[in-house]
């Protein structure tokens, strides 16, 4: 079998061309290469896997100089995409999408890249955040001699690497403890964890180790005792995938790409030859639509990658299959701030990590078969499921509640498989590259670690199958990503220290925006208090601020969803929080984008259902409705008792209107937004009212762990009449 080549003359006429990885499967004929191709070949292998780089040093100097130009705005670079014709149009904003724009615009190729949502809005930004080589996969190749799975463990452990240099602001290394609960494990996963630091070579992060049954209760205290012998400790990367993905997408813009978000490809235009030529788009902001003209398009869509393929041929054979993957969030003490947990056997045979994340704890992964869909939804025994594997590996002393659970989402991962075979053995591991017979090159599969090899596979093919002349060679590895070219640990102690932020936001920016943390910090505004002297947040619990929503505007954020999902990642860390910004995130945006009250009334509608749907809140509902009812006398008579406390005219349900009448008796004064939010975190079937029914089912939620706290019913709490009445709520509060 032949890798692709760098040459069009070695295209075969008429022909497609699949690669996987770094190893090429012909589509609908045979291609051979010859000697000096083969000795190319051999080279990148070594470049790629460790022993040189494939960049020229003094090019890649060039390169790394920081850009100090202010970013286009977004109608300059749509106005560049009405008007100029183009090298590369990557279809998809997504990490592989953004690393082919990178890729290709610094090589010297003229580069557009248009986006459906918004950068990241997809799978990219639902990962398990872990920057890994596999430590299954290299487990299959050395137990069952599989070199393919060697080979793509290799380069993922030289990405891995890669990409803690480039971005050093946004990831970093996590040790993962992997617990020993029976002796004969101990050798077994000790060998295994030191071969991936042999196998890592120079690039290992840190060393593995074991350590005793104290040392890791030590450093775990909540892990289970019982049977524990002991654990094995090794290291990974972690970071912010998506504010990761954003970084690529503003460098390849930096470089000179011209990359638009929320534009919607419509169709594919080709030439009198059957070759494609350009794409039909519509941006989904203002309406408009046109022609984007270029020699070579790329999909990398992800999921939806065969959308676009029957849109260059209409009887393309599917190559995507579609697996769900949930995570939840949990808060912050369900881990420790330094360690992750792995959890290598599941009940079913799939693989939980446990791990520290953005102050909160983060539990995942699922792997379903689904269907394709922009909003995917976590489903309420996903949610169960990952609770109970919680459960075995955690000390009995520590009660995991569903309650507790106060984000989930799904993604959707691209599973790949050769179009030509039709058995579920030809998915592949690895990543897949197609290049059709109207052009189109399609990149899928593949996972977040290796997207910069990803890219560079596939410009090759761009290059290729077009006839493009690049400038340079990929020089990719090694090139900084925005925000990292003056970052150091410290650079938050300077934003303390010269703009007088609080430490915890002053982290935040430093970790998230790298030396463009600065920009963010003189954009704040005064508090009128001693400390801190600038910088309201937009939460009280968390360090967002609300110049980083200005900010964030000025970085291609169009609704308020680009927001709170992505560029402050809330949504994703708790829901209950999310909601709360929504109006002031609303009434910030629409200052900077002149957005009229009907447009306002929208973004919030939209933002609203996004989080409900697909961070999880609609899945706590399901769970709040299945709970049995196990309420003693006592407490059902407690909870009626409440009921028609607010149900003063005893029409058998609660409206907005007996809540506010509730709180002006009793002499407090609350809002009308909170007003509809406390009814809406107990109005399960979603029609305005709350009926005894729900009532119970809201107290034997709260009994049985399901739901953590709620805030109804502690008002409720602080204001009865009976103060020796034991309240029924606890502390916490999730979805």
């Amino acid at each position: 079998m032949s890798r692709i080549l760098k040459t069009g003359r070695r295209l075969a006429k008429n022909k497609a061309v699949i690669t996987i990885g770094s190893v090429g499967i012909i589509g609908t004929g045979l291609w051979f290469v010859d000697k000096s191709n083969e000795d190319r070949f051999h080279r990148q292998m070594i470049n790629h896997f460790g022993i040189t780089q494939t960049a020229h040093a003094d090019i890649l100097s060039d390169f790394n100089k920081r850009p100090s130009s202010a970013l286009p705005t977004r109608n300059d670079l749509i106005k560049c995409l009405k008007e100029e014709e183009y090298d590369v149009l990557v279809i998809g904003g997504g990490a592989t999408g953004a690393g082919v724009a990178l890729d290709s615009t610094t090589r010297g190729l003229k580069t557009a890249l248009v986006e459906y949502d918004d950068f990241s809005s997809g799978t990219s930004s639902r990962s398990t955040k872990l920057i890994h080589g596999g430590v299954r996969y290299l487990q299959a190749a050395i137990f069952g001699f599989d070199i393919e799975q060697y080979r793509m463990v290799k380069e993922a452990l030289f990405e891995r690497a890669n990409l803690l240099e480039i971005a050093p602001h946004l990831s970093y290394p996590l040790p993962i403890m992997l617990p020993v609960y029976k002796l004969w494990q101990v050798p077994y996963f000790w060998f295994g964890i030191k071969m991936y630091d042999f196998v890592s070579g120079k690039r290992v992060l840190k060393n593995s180790y074991y350590i005793s049954k104290s040392q890791a209760l030590e450093r775990f205290p909540m892990l289970k005792k019982e049977s524990l012998k002991g654990a094995i400790v090794y290291y990974d990367g972690q970071h912010n995938d998506a504010r990761m993905n954003i970084s690529i997408i503003l460098t390849a813009i930096r470089h000179g790409a011209k990359a638009a978000n929320h534009v919607k490809v419509e169709s594919l235009i080709k030439d009198s030859n059957g070759k494609l030529c350009g794409a039909r788009v519509k941006d989904m902001v203002s309406g408009s639509e046109w022609n984007i003209k270029a020699k070579s398009i790329v999909n990398a869509t992800g999921p939806f990658t065969d959308s676009i393929r029957i849109m260059a041929d209409e009887n393309a054979v599917p190559i995507c299959s579609a697996s769900a993957g949930v995570h939840i969030v949990l808060p912050g003490y369900y881990s420790p701030g330094n360690t992750g947990l792995l959890d290598p056997a599941t009940s079913d045979g799939r693989v939980i990590f446990f791990l520290p994340w953005q102050n909160m704890t983060i539990a995942g992964t699922t792997d379903a078969a689904s269907d394709v869909t922009f909003t995917p939804a976590p489903l309420n025994r996903d949610i169960e499921f990952i609770l109970g594997e919680v459960k075995k590996y955690l000390s009995q002393d520590v009660s995991v509640r569903r309650g507790d659970v106060m984000s989930a989402w799904s993604g959707l991962r691209p599973l790949v498989r050769d179009p030509n075979k039709l058995d579920t053995k030809s998915l592949a591991r690895n990543h897949v590259i197609e290049v059709s017979k109207s052009g189109l090159i399609t990149i899928a599969g593949g996972k977040w670690t290796t997207y910069r090899h990803m890219a560079e596979e596939t410009i090759d093919a761009a290059i290729a199958s077009a006839n493009l002349t690049p400038k340079n060679k990929c020089v990719t590895a090694g090139l900084l990503l925005d925000g990292a070219h003056n970052w150091d640990p410290l650079l938050y102690i300077h934003l303390v220290q010269d703009y007088g932020l609080e430490a915890d936001v002053a982290q935040h920016l430093a970790a998230t925006y790298g030396d463009r943390a600065f920009v963010v910090a003189r954009m704040c505004k005064m508090t009128g208090k001693r400390w801190p002297i600038v910088g309201h947040r937009l939460h009280e619990e968390f360090p967002y601020l609300e110049a980083e929503v200005r900010y964030a505007v000025r970085e291609y954020a169009c609704t308020a969803i680009d927001i709170i999902a992505r560029r402050l990642r809330l949504a994703f860390l708790n829901t209950y929080a999310a909601h709360e910004v929504l109006e002031n995130v609303v009434r910030i945006m629409s200052q900077e984008l002149g957005w009229s009250k009907a447009e306002c009334r929208r973004q919030l509608e939209e933002a609203r259902t996004y989080i409900n749907r697909e961070m999880g809140q609609d899945a706590r509902m399901q769970s709040v409705s299945e709970v049995a009812l196990n309420l003693t006398k006592e407490e059902m008579q407690t909870a009626k008792d409440r009921f028609n406390s607010l149900d003063q005219d005893r029409k058998g349900h609660i409206t907005v209107n007996d809540i506010r009448r509730h709180f002006r008796e009793h002499g407090n004064k609350i809002d009308e937004r909170l007003l509809h939010e406390l009814l809406n975190e107990v109005d399960l079937n979603k029609n305005g009212e709350l009926e005894l029914a729900e009532f119970f089912q809201l107290y034997s939620g709260i009994k049985q762990g399901q739901i953590a706290q709620n805030r109804l019913v502690r008002y409720l709490d602080e204001m009865q009449i009976e103060p020796d009445t034991p309240s029924v709520n606890r502390s916490g509060g999730g979805v």
